[in-house]
């Protein structure tokens, strides 16, 4: 089992490694100050500050990501807690005595700092310089980029607890299946249950996993509650006109591009509504409920263990040429993944890493095809990390948040090809189909749904309203209602959703699931009509250009709604196919 776990090791070799580390960055950071009002003296003394800081931003980072790791392992470990609460304060720490430096560098002259990146070693620095320039007016005073500094200590509380409260407290009951039968419920076999050809098990599921999550709702809405506040707080701190502006201008994205995707997903919910009734009629329902959305229609069963699973994986990524494929395959045979749940794991998955470390995957696998297309996203997202890494100066290693689930759904479109070119056999292709439309539903249609949610209950407080467990529950379920349509008995339990969906306290991320996934749909057309140029052009590109500009030199346009429009076409042909297959 050890081949499924985590090789953190790489990272510390063991906790007085951290510990050596930790207390020397704890001493040298405290040297940035030097620079505190000389920055605008000379260009060597900004050329040696940016330089430094980057030196040490880049330690703290990955102190901090073995930390978020090391804790997700298990969430009840105090050793685990004690050492993420203290590199948390420690870059909390560094944060403060930095804080000087963007109001001094923004008082040196445009001219000067444009120059910068024509000294010496320096040339990388021309996106992060601009990008400074233009973040001028929402660069407060040194003494209040100071105390906002300082509320980093408590700003991610509410997350934080949310965290703590699903992951390791919230207590669910075991569900009977139609025989009776008691089944453990888990975050992770809940995804399970929900696609059982047993309706009574998904109904069962279905209302014990809300029972938990109602019996601390006012709890759930209070911290949401405070997420948004928070949001709203650094917002006006900083001049925003609203929150979704300042979560947005962080990737120079326009909130138009946000406003166009859901314009695009309502203009295409006829199409989702076809799913649903081909969905009731395959079954012999005379009515669709909600635990019955992820069951399949097909007549076969999809059990695929994870080495099987890891294999579909790594073929269907061949495409892109040896390399990929190779370092791909090196990747999970070395400690890249975690892959089962385990008792404090930290439910669902992610990629994640630091500069200087593998790119890592948290995932908890449970032999469902469902499980092999999340391996391919979350490897989408690691090699997307590792050709930044590889090709790009710390400095422009992080890739905004906007072209993060790019690469990750590509790998997802790549194997749902792969499967469907390799599988002849109708009711498997019905399942394969089945599971890419589902997909799509939880991509493209869902995330805009938790989208526009988002945007609501932020411009609700905006606007000085409060978000009451009443009207959490009451708004949620006026678009659960929309998105589903009229083909859908919309459960009473499903008011509650939100309060279990973890993306609520990520400020505005959860569209980027739908933008993302549809520059994906481009991004594989492209690479299954063998022109892999562009791939291999924004997996490296990191962050070294506006999040926007870089899939555009991808061949991919983001600021109308064609690329949205195209990946619903591509969703009509599937559901075309799907009711073809379904009689």
């Amino acid at each position: 089992m050890e081949n499924y776990k985590w090789n953190l090791g790489e990272m510390f070799e063991s906790d007085e490694a951290f510990e050596k580390a930790f207390a020397e960055f704890s001493r040298d950071f405290e040297g940035i100050a030097r620079w505190k009002g000389i920055l605008g003296n000379s260009k060597e003394n900004i050329v040696g500050y940016l330089k430094e800081s980057d030196e040490l931003e880049r330690r703290g980072y990955n102190m901090l990501v073995y930390a978020h790791m090391r804790n997700d392992l298990d969430t009840r470990d105090s050793k685990s807690q004690d050492i993420l609460t203290r590199i948390e304060r420690a870059m909390t720490n560094y944060s403060m005595a930095n804080s000087f430096a963007g109001p001094e560098l923004l008082a040196v002259d445009e001219d000067v700092l444009r120059s910068i990146p024509n000294e010496p070693g320096m040339a990388d620095y021309s996106h992060m310089i601009d990008n400074l320039i233009r973040n001028k007016k929402h660069v407060l005073s040194p003494e209040l980029e100071n105390m906002l500094a300082m509320t980093k200590q408590f700003s991610d509380a509410a997350d934080k607890a949310y965290g703590k409260l699903k992951d390791a407290d919230l207590v669910y009951e075991d569900v009977a299946d139609s025989e009776g039968k008691a089944h453990p419920l888990t975050e992770a076999s809940y995804g399970k249950y929900m696609e059982s050809r047993d309706r009574v098990l998904r109904k069962n599921t279905f209302e014990k996993k809300y029972a938990a999550y109602i019996s601390h709702i006012n709890t759930f809405a209070s911290l949401l509650e405070s997420e948004v506040k928070k949001n709203i707080f650094y917002a006006r701190a900083r001049g925003f006109e609203s929150a979704r502006h300042a979560a947005l201008h962080g990737n120079n994205v326009p909130v138009s591009v946000m406003d166009s995707m859901i314009d695009a997903v309502h203009a295409n919910l006829p199409t989702l509504y076809r799913v649903f009734d081909i969905r009731r009629r395959a079954l012999g329902y005379d009515e669709l409920h909600l635990y019955d959305n992820n069951v399949t229609i097909a007549d076969c069963d999809f059990e695929v263990p994870f080495e099987e699973g890891k294999k579909m994986v790594l073929e269907a990524v061949k495409i892109y040429g040896s390399d990929y494929a190779e370092i791909a395959e090196c990747g999970l045979n070395s400690g890249w993944a975690d892959v089962y749940e385990s008792e404090g794991k930290r439910g669902g998955a992610y990629s994640w890493g630091s500069y200087d470390s593998a790119p890592y995957m948290l995932l908890n696998y449970n032999d469902t095809l469902d499980s092999v297309f999340t391996l391919a996203h979350e490897l989408g997202h690691s090699m997307h990390s590792y050709y930044t890494r590889k090709a790009q100066p710390y400095v422009n290693s992080h890739y905004a948040t906007f072209v993060a689930e790019v690469a990750s759904t590509c790998n997802e479109c790549l194997l749902n090809d792969y499967l469907l070119k390799n599988e002849k056999d109708a009711d498997k292709r019905k399942y394969i189909i089945g599971n890419f439309i589902d997909s799509f539903k939880g991509t493209i249609f869902r995330q805009a749904m938790f989208a526009e949610f988002e945007r609501d209950i932020h411009a609700r407080v905006e606007a000085g309203g409060s978000l009451t467990v009443d009207y959490l529950c009451d708004h949620y379920l006026e678009l659960v209602k929309l998105y589903f349509g009229p083909n859908v008995v919309c459960d009473e339990q499903i008011k509650y959703e939100w309060a279990r969906i973890p993306h609520f306290y990520m400020n505005f991320y959860v569209f980027q699931y739908s933008t993302g996934f549809s520059a994906a749909v481009a991004l594989s057309k492209q690479i299954l009509e063998g022109r892999t140029d562009n791939a291999f052009k924004f997996l490296s590109s990191g962050g070294s250009d506006y999040p926007i500009q870089i899939l555009r030199n991808a061949g991919i346009e983001m600021e109308t709604s064609e690329t949205v429009e195209n990946a619903l076409k591509v969703f009509k042909q599937l559901v075309d196919e799907y009711e073809i297959l379904a009689k």
